[in-house]
């Protein structure tokens, strides 16, 4: 006869409660908060000792959905589910976008002991979901474009051949050589806007090896510390010295930050300052078949210049948008090309007035 399987240890629950990265809050049948995992405290951005013997309608005061929510668990004792994104208030903190399981919990004696809340983070499901939208856009362009260079490319050729040959025939004091100069210029600005547009849909592929981020990020400031040369801009470069080298294409990363720091000090008009930092993200890892998880790189370019308007934000990776007076509207779209060859993250978040902090997430290994 088998022996009955021995239960597992209690301390197990807890290890495991204390260890996923799902919120998990417990509140008896009065709606009394009861236990907060350490990750819904981070969620709520309130301590533990500020939630326990509190009513969960003094939690989540003004939140009707997740009131409805729990209610629908602690009444009715039934589970209700919200993946769509519910926001979640929270003080002194940026609302954070959430998916919600409420449930009931039943006791074999007593029936329903209270309810539980399961809270998920879905900002970095929102974020691989805008840099998927912003792949398929620049996947569109590049198919445009190979249309336009066939079909304009060889009238554009024939056009500039013939201002070329028309320049030959006129004096060289015509004031006729002028136009032929022109429309030769005109020429060359829209091939170079059409081959743009093929580099984004069809760039030359990345040629991986150890890349030394640190040394790549301090060559930059060097740089653009002399491009700054005669305004009063204040650079700090704050690198983790303990991060090892990473695959990558260096001459691509390179272009990566080059681009994100020259943006940065291009938003400031006089002075201000750019603070570019790196580190080893401790809450993220990426999966991939067949692989082990590995670690994320994260670098963060920051500065306190002009900041972008919330309803420019969504349009800045469109190719040739741009709030530069000489700017070519291309570079973000190529950073967020370059992100996606290495299988990393681009965030932006900026207020106007305030500055602008770009996060670039990439794989260590």
């Amino acid at each position: 006869m088998r022996e009955p399987a021995a239960l597992p240890d209690p301390n197990l629950y807890v290890m495991v409660l204390e260890n996923i990265d799902r919120g998990v809050i417990a509140m008896d049948r009065k709606g009394v908060i009861t236990l907060v995992n350490p990750a819904g405290e981070a969620f709520l951005g309130v301590s533990l000792r500020n939630c326990l013997g509190k009513h969960f309608h003094d939690l989540f005061a003004g939140q009707q959905t997740l009131l409805y929510m729990i209610n629908i668990a602690l009444e009715k004792g039934r589970t209700i589910s919200d993946d769509e994104g519910v926001l979640l208030q929270r003080p002194r903190q940026k609302p954070l976008p959430i998916g919600i399981y409420a449930a009931p919990i039943f006791s074999r004696q007593e029936g329903q002991e209270g309810a539980v809340l399961i809270i998920r983070d879905l900002s970095r499901v929102q974020e691989l979901e805008g840099s998927l939208r912003r792949a398929d856009r620049l996947s569109m362009l590049g198919t445009l474009a190979a249309g336009l260079a066939h079909e304009i490319k060889n009238p554009l050729g024939g056009v500039k051949g013939a201002a070329q040959l028309l320049a030959k025939e006129l004096p060289a004091e015509s004031d006729l050589q002028e136009y032929t100069r022109v429309m030769v210029r005109e020429v060359e600005r829209i091939n170079g806007i059409i081959e743009g547009l093929m580099d984004l849909g069809n760039p030359r592929p990345a040629e991986m090896g150890e890349v030394n981020l640190s040394k790549i990020l301090g060559d930059i400031i060097l740089l653009q510390q002399e491009a700054a040369r005669g305004q009063n801009i204040t650079f700090s470069l704050l690198v983790d010295p303990s991060i090892p080298p990473i695959l990558g294409d260096e001459g691509m990363l390179t272009r990566l930050f080059l681009n994100l720091i020259k943006n940065a000090r291009e938003s400031l008009e006089h002075e201000g300052r750019i603070t570019v930092e790196s580190k080893v993200s401790s809450d993220f890892h990426l999966n991939s078949p067949g692989g082990r998880p590995s670690p994320i790189v994260i670098v963060k370019v920051s500065d306190n210049g002009t900041g972008i308007p919330a309803e420019e934000l969504d349009r800045i990776f469109t190719p040739y948008f741009t709030t530069k007076v000489k700017g070519s509207g291309l570079g973000l779209a190529i950073c967020q090309k370059i992100i996606e060859d290495h299988r990393g993250l681009l965030k932006i978040s900026s207020s106007p007035g305030e500055g602008t902090e770009v996060t670039v997430s990439l794989p260590l290994r």
